[in-house]
């Protein structure tokens, strides 16, 4: 597909249409931003741009999508056309250098069909020590017939001797209102649910365009009934509760979701956008909540829970972890525990 079928990113790939049209195209080029925003596509429509056997016949250079070239490169099966990035499953996936060394042996020869052969290398801050040191030598010196695309959402953590060898591009991510239209368009979902996956996925649209709503959806329903105060009131329930999201291993995604309606509470408080509000489908409940609730303790579970989610990885008592919100959630939202004289 040619850049068209891209949300967001015009003036990028206005930027790199230019570049293609003035023969300035560099040995490397660096694309970074935040993840899931459509760095990796315009990567391929690149290699698709450069390699298209029926291109567009507009003044900028494209891509028709449908060409053998263009299928193959969107299969990863053109012979010019390489992608390296880190094993999905392994339990820290990394790129390593035996990846790198079978991409430096295939740009020894010249490319079989195009002017080039391209190396497409997601998630490069993947890259382990040998690997980047085994790139960078590469990079150094590359064939004259080599493109190499680098793509990142963590800049900090790429090699800054590899950074300065390619041409960086910053992708930001696109306007809500062009995530809801793609939505819209391409998943066929109604008005109400791409604004919400728009908004639940911070307008990350390769994320969006991924999520089963219907999920989503019940995910959101579940959070809402943790947060009824006939649930909350009842210190037995927030007891079950907590120990049965900790055992099923779903104590982090709820902690998550409460964070969020959360936040969603407080822009009611502060009478701030409601356009931000995720849970704007409740805004009823939530202005209901409002009156007797505590920001200043709100803040304070935000923090607690940010807190919490970082030391995910350690050995973190996630039932207790909930337990405690919830009991503080009860307090900012005044609610008098079941039993209780108000």
């Amino acid at each position: 597909m040619p850049f068209a079928d891209i949300t967001g990113h015009e003036q990028s790939i206005s930027l790199l249409q230019a570049i293609l049209c003035n023969g300035r195209l560099a040995h490397a080029h660096l694309f970074y931003g935040e993840a899931r925003i459509g760095k990796s596509m315009t990567a391929v429509r690149l290699a698709q741009a450069l390699n298209c056997e029926q291109p567009s016949q507009t003044e900028v250079q494209d891509s028709c999508g449908r060409c053998r070239s263009c299928l193959q490169i969107a299969a990863r099966t053109h012979p010019d056309y390489f992608v390296i990035e880190p094993d999905p499953n392994a339990a820290t996936p990394q790129i390593k250098i035996e990846q790198v060394r079978e991409i430096e042996q295939q740009l020894v020869y010249l490319p079989l069909v195009g002017e080039r052969k391209i190396c497409l290398i997601d998630d490069a801050d993947r890259l382990t020590i040998g690997a980047a040191n085994a790139l960078l030598k590469t990079l150094e010196e590359p064939p004259g017939h080599s493109l190499f695309i680098l793509v990142t959402s963590r800049l900090h953590a790429l090699p800054i001797t590899i950074r300065s060898r390619c041409q960086a591009l910053r992708f930001t991510t696109p306007a809500r209102t062009q995530v809801e239209a793609a939505l819209i368009l391409k998943q066929e979902i109604p008005p109400a649910d791409a604004r919400f996956l728009a908004v639940f996925t911070d307008g990350r649209i390769g994320e969006a365009l991924t999520v089963n709503i219907a999920e989503v959806r019940a995910r959101q329903q579940e959070c809402l009934t943790l947060v009824k105060p006939e649930r909350l009131t009842s210190s037995g329930t927030i007891l079950s509760v907590a120990e049965s999201l900790a055992k099923t291993d779903r104590g982090e995604e709820t902690l998550a979701w409460l964070a969020r309606w959360i936040r969603d509470l407080v822009i009611v408080m502060v009478d701030g956008d409601q356009d931000q509000i995720l849970h704007l489908d409740q805004l009823a409940d939530l202005r209901r909540y409002a009156q007797r609730a505590n920001v200043d303790t709100l803040l304070t579970i935000l923090n607690d829970i940010e807190r919490t989610e970082q030391q995910a990885t350690r050995h973190l008592n996630m039932q207790m972890a909930l337990e405690t919100t919830f009991l503080r959630l009860r307090e900012a939202l005044s609610l008098v525990p079941a039993g209780v004289s108000a």
